[in-house]
């Protein structure tokens, strides 16, 4: 969901609140769109050997507090027959946390714990990641954002605030518009989705014979035995170490919780198969929904806890979003794709800034 992002106009509305939270270290990696779909995915399809964590609450080697790793999961929904998995923590007006491809529930471990000092914390396991069942279906964005939709409605019950890292970001809008009277506002970490073309028109043509019944196949058969690949290479450990890395400016999060937290789902018997259907069905099917779009129904605040450093999504995403949106609260950070556990201190003090000048707005819907 990297995009490539267009040069933007030095102007920058003088009435959107700018916050830079300066971290020494600095990255200068470069990925292509490509590279993106491939390596993201790559995380979601590992399986390596469980390291041994305990379920006890631990701190991190920075001293944060954890949420403690569960083998088995916390808690379980049920959605359109599926077994959907979610973290429930603290009490007050609620936050709901959207992992990004390839995560879970635990990749909020830091952040779930400050938080729920203050709020009532959700964070989800969206269908096909996690504990989450791994379906069998065709997945498109719409599919998430019926899941958290509904979740708010059922499960949370009343307005709260979406946040969500990569992908879980541009789901996060989704389900915004798609339930204004319940979302508060929304926070996007290095978000993916793209900007659409609106000069370019999508051209249809008809399919041929050739086409249909000759080309497709091959090309399916071809696709399979190439994702195969790739799905056999993920599930080396090195390279899931690797990946995270890339991503991670200051990699000393990357531990045996997060690639335990990665690699445990992908144990399941149908985790090849969401593999291929996220691949081909969905990550090659990107411009479907266009943050142009999105953002024209978008009508609470928005909050975007940027990693500057990020190696697949880069400031200029945040920016354009910024000029794009004028309800945009913007702040830099110097991490990467996941500042949220690269940098926990400083994106939750971030974020319950932000949501206190919420306050009087949730106080009204509530009432």
């Amino acid at each position: 969901m990297a995009s490539s992002i267009c040069a933007l106009s030095p102007y920058i509305p003088s009435h959107l609140t700018k916050i830079t939270v300066p971290l020494s270290q600095r990255s200068k990696c470069e990925m292509s769109r490509r590279t993106f779909a491939v390596k993201g995915i790559v995380a979601s399809g590992v399986s390596v050997a469980a390291s041994t964590l305990t379920a006890e609450a631990q701190p991190s080697s920075k001293g944060f507090e954890r949420l403690p790793f569960k083998a088995e999961g916390y808690n379980y929904w049920t959605w359109r027959g599926h077994k959907i998995h979610y973290v429930v923590q603290g009490e007050g007006s609620p936050i709901v946390l959207i992992h990004g491809f390839g995560a879970s529930a635990f990749h909020w471990r830091y952040n779930i714990p400050e938080l729920a000092k203050k709020h009532k914390v959700y964070a989800i396991d969206l269908l096909g990641f996690g504990w989450s069942d791994k379906a069998l279906i065709d997945y498109d964005a719409m599919v998430w954002r019926d899941q958290v939709v509904d979740f708010v409605t059922e499960i949370v019950k009343e307005p709260a605030v979406l946040v969500g890292n990569s992908l879980g970001g541009f789901t996060a809008l989704v389900a915004a518009i798609g339930l204004p009277e319940l979302v508060n506002g929304v926070a996007l970490l290095n978000s993916a989705g793209q900007f659409g073309d609106v000069k370019k028109e999508s051209k249809t043509s008809e399919e041929t014979a050739l086409q249909k019944f000759v080309l497709k196949p091959l090309k399916e058969v071809f696709q399979r035995v190439v994702l195969g690949f790739l799905f056999w290479q993920a599930k080396q450990p090195a390279r899931i170490v690797s990946v995270l890395k890339s991503v991670y400016i200051n990699s000393s999060n990357v531990d045996d919780y997060l690639v335990e937290s990665i690699t445990r789902p992908a144990q399941d018997p149908n985790a090849g198969e969401v593999y291929y259907r996220l691949m081909t069905r969905f990550m090659m099917n990107q411009s479907k929904y266009t943050l142009n779009a999105v953002l024209s129904e978008l009508s609470c605040p928005l909050l975007l806890l940027w990693g500057d450093l990020d190696p697949w999504v880069g400031p200029g995403k945040a920016n354009r979003i910024k000029e794009f949106y004028p309800k945009t609260t913007l702040v830099n950070l110097q991490a990467g794709h996941c500042p949220h556990d690269e940098i926990p201190e400083l994106v939750n003090k971030a974020l319950l800034d932000w949501l206190t000048t919420l306050t009087p707005e949730v106080t009204l819907q509530t009432v």
